[in-house]
């Protein structure tokens, strides 16, 4: 009889499906109370203030492991690296916080989803990974599903929804930058580093832009720079406990709350079209997801399905 193959470290570590599903679970009800403040906040900020105020609020909590970071130091070039990533991230979240304030939160949520679609295309360009016909066909199901969410020509496609799309692309460059930094230093550095050079790249657009704050939207901002925090914390807990296989399919999850949140809490209709649209999106991703772990049983590039904000 022919012997079992014996068990990697790999599979027993991703051996715990439910706990994964729960902290994905906890992953989307983190960043959607992240855009459900936002959207609370409206415009009375500008989309630079905002942002840089969240960043800020990130940077007072990473500053216990900021000094030894630093004084520890990085490998040549990843300096160079870590300062392109910062450019691409502030561009994306300046975007995000434009698009959040102006369009409904379930459509902000359903075209971020693109973001490991882009982040696939990207991977093929620039690092030489293979685009397998599956993926080609998963890359356009998804882009349809964005169509169907915006819908062009069938109704208005406002400055909030070419934010959002400029948001996600910039986003897909960021990760990219992080999977490149991720083969030489470690993903605390990464996220650390990231808060500081976003924080940096946005203070001369704050600066430009800033109007007086008051206290409770100082708190707010503080709020939301918790919960993406914790967010983040949450999604790689996922991904130590289970394979994307099992936790993809859950963000989806994010969409239908946050269609919740606007309609109870804003007033937003229900647009079934976003809902429909988020759907196709995430069935695309999660079908190549799963077929990379059963064909080729390697992770897929877009190991993060959320917006970074």
């Amino acid at each position: 009889m022919r012997a079992k193959p014996p068990v990697t470290e790999r599979v027993t570590d991703l051996g715990r499906p439910v706990e994964g599903a729960l902290w994905m679970l906890l992953t989307g009800l983190c960043f959607v109370a992240v855009t459900g403040i936002v959207r609370h906040l409206g415009t009375d900020l500008p989309a630079a203030q905002s942002a840089f105020v969240r960043f800020g609020w990130g940077v007072v909590f990473l500053l216990p492991t900021l000094g030894p970071m630093l004084r520890a130091g990085f490998p040549p070039g990843t300096l160079r690296l870590f300062g392109w990533r910062g450019l691409a991230h502030t561009a994306a979240v300046v975007l995000w916080f434009h698009a959040m304030a102006r369009i409904p939160v379930a459509e902000v949520t359903a075209i971020g989803y693109l973001n490991p679609v882009l982040v696939t295309l990207g991977a093929a360009l620039f690092f030489g990974e293979a685009l397998a016909m599956r993926r080609i066909v998963a890359v356009g199901v998804a882009l349809i599903g964005a169509l169907i969410v915006i819908r062009p020509g069938l109704r208005e496609v406002t400055d909030g929804h070419f934010a959002q799309l400029g948001a996600a692309c910039f986003f897909a460059v960021s990760y990219l930058f992080a999977k490149r930094l991720s083969q030489q230093v470690s993903a605390g550095a990464i996220v650390g580093i990231l808060s500081v050079t976003v924080t940096v790249g946005l203070l001369p657009l704050a600066i430009w832009v800033w109007v007086p704050m008051s206290l409770t939207q100082l708190a707010w901002l503080g709020l939301v720079a918790g919960f993406a925090t914790g967010g983040h914390y949450a999604m790689t807990r996922a991904f130590r406990a289970a394979p994307l296989a099992v936790t993809q399919p859950v963000t989806f999850l994010q969409l239908i709350w946050a269609t919740a949140l606007g309609a109870l809490v804003f007033g937003e209709g229900v647009d079934v079209f976003v809902l429909l649209g988020g759907a196709v999106i995430i069935g695309a991703i999660s079908y190549i997801t799963w077929r990379e772990a059963m064909i080729k049983r390697r992770p897929v590039t877009p190991a993060e399905g959320e917006t970074t904000v």
